[in-house]
């Protein structure tokens, strides 16, 4: 564990600790408990993801944690992206929604951010990456990319209003769905194995590498009763599937799926319908569909169920290497590359696809 810090004008100083393997595991329930007294807290910035990272995706994770004396002032996580393929990048975080800094001032997330780019610079990575909501002013982070969107809607506290603020047309659909003899079932590890069949199959379709099933896994075991899994069956076969992250008075849905075979009988629209109702049941006021690119065909499926986008702001301290905007996936540059991951049998995409998407920032 290293420090950093300043004396503030009184009182004790504000010191930064570098956080990392039995430290960092000694620390998550202090820093849980920190984020915890936030009015609304998403399960994807809970600091145990730190841990599902690491375990499942061998991410080594570091936490940056602001204390003044025996207080809690601000927490920034980080994972430590590495592959011969890419190269080095450190990024707040990977795979969820929406991370980055958490501070009590400017002055406490100016520090952190600090702390950030010296470990940036000691592990020589391309670039630091911090998925934030809002921008941060801090001259390291030179960098901006405001292309993405989160489409939130605005829960009621019961499902009938959910339900007539649906046009026609979406509540049609979903009704194809109820009548099409499709299931709605809820579970957990138990129900990994239909889930990943879904999602891996779906992942080939859009050209993109399959994370692991053991991310899923973890995440599913570190958090009970938070992080469930729905599968839609139609003849008991597996149909569509989500997880499900239900947080502090926010349920996000980071990964869902449905066989291009069973969008005719509207299975994804019935799933998302149920996805819904189960937030609400649940006394949340936010759903989360999670984030996409403004104007396109995601955003525009999320926003006929009345969410409404908010600003994605990702911010970049670039070391070296390539700009932070070419070695996204939505680059122009891997398209070649993506029609070409489409036409591989589902099996090698499984085999090969883990150890290559724990390596993309």
């Amino acid at each position: 564990m290293t420090t950093s810090g300043f004396a503030p004008s009184s009182g004790d100083r504000l010191l930064v600790r570098r956080l990392s393997g039995t430290t960092l595991r000694d620390r998550l329930p202090t820093l849980t408990d920190y984020l915890s007294r936030r009015s609304t807290l998403p399960l994807g910035q809970r600091p145990g993801w730190l841990s599902v990272l690491q375990g499942s995706l061998q991410q080594p994770a570091y936490a940056l944690e602001a204390v003044q004396g025996d207080k809690v002032r601000g927490y920034l996580p980080l994972a430590y992206v590495s592959s011969l393929l890419f190269g080095r990048f450190l990024v707040s975080l990977p795979y969820l929604n929406s991370n980055g800094v958490v501070a009590d001032d400017h002055p406490t997330a100016r520090l952190l951010i600090d702390e950030a780019v010296r470990l940036a610079d000691e592990l020589r990575v391309r670039h630091l990456e911090l998925r934030h909501e809002e921008a941060i002013d801090h001259p390291a982070l030179t960098g901006k990319m405001e292309s993405k969107v989160h489409m939130r809607l605005a829960l009621p506290d019961f499902v009938g209003p959910l339900w007539e603020g649906l046009n026609g047309k979406v509540r049609n659909q979903v009704r194809k769905g109820e009548k099409s003899g499709l299931t709605v079932h809820w579970g957990g590890v138990d129900m990994l194995p239909e889930f990943y069949t879904i999602f891996s199959q779906n992942m080939r379709d859009l050209g993109t590498p399959v994370y692991s099933r053991s991310l899923f896994h973890k995440a599913l075991e570190t958090f009970p009763g938070e992080a469930e899994l729905c599968i839609v069956r139609a003849e008991g076969k597996p149909a569509a599937g989500a997880l499900l992250l239900h947080g502090k008075g926010v349920t996000e849905v980071p990964s869902a799926s449905c066989l291009k075979a069973y969008n005719p009988a509207c299975a994804n629209m019935m799933m998302y319908w149920n996805l819904l109702t189960r937030s609400v049941e649940r006394g949340q006021q936010m759903f989360d569909f999670g984030r996409c690119n403004r104007d396109g065909g995601t955003f525009r499926f999320k926003q006929q169920w009345g969410a409404r986008p908010e600003p994605a702001v990702w911010q970049y301290y670039q070391r070296t290497g390539k700009p932070f905007s070419e070695m996204r996936p939505e680059s122009p540059r891997y398209q070649r590359l993506i029609r070409l991951w489409q036409r591989l049998p589902v099996m090698v995409t499984r085999m090969i696809g883990p150890s290559i998407v724990r390596g993309i920032p």
